[in-house]
């Protein structure tokens, strides 16, 4: 085996593993963190709260909406951790946390 072969391949694992396990979120799990992190600008639904947009002076889309939904689920972890636009970080989640949460927003799409 080559000599970089080895800690490449560590590496790969190390970097991709987090997102094999975000794949796997409980949404009924994911709400109770929702309600208590997002909800507050995203709105019970998604829909988004009218007063935290205007005060941002932003558009909320709504989490159900086909733009939001069409997300890989490392794409919207990576927008939870690390924030995007005006939005900041949430702070404060473990990894299952955020993968539970990605999997409650799912539960949002607009049918």
């Amino acid at each position: 085996m080559k000599h970089w072969l080895k800690p490449g391949l560590i590496l790969l694992i190390a970097m991709t593993t987090p997102l094999l396990l975000l794949g796997g979120g409980d949404a009924a799990a994911g709400k109770p963190v929702y309600d208590k992190k997002c909800a507050m600008c995203h709105g019970a639904a998604g829909e988004g709260k009218e007063a935290m947009a205007k005060m941002l002076k932003v558009e909320f889309r709504h989490l159900g909406c086909k733009e939001v939904q069409a997300k890989s689920d490392p794409e919207l972890s990576k927008i939870i951790t690390e924030g995007t636009g005006k939005m900041k970080a949430v702070t404060g989640l473990s990894v299952t946390d955020v993968a539970n949460v990605v999997a409650y927003v799912r539960t949002l799409a607009k049918k």
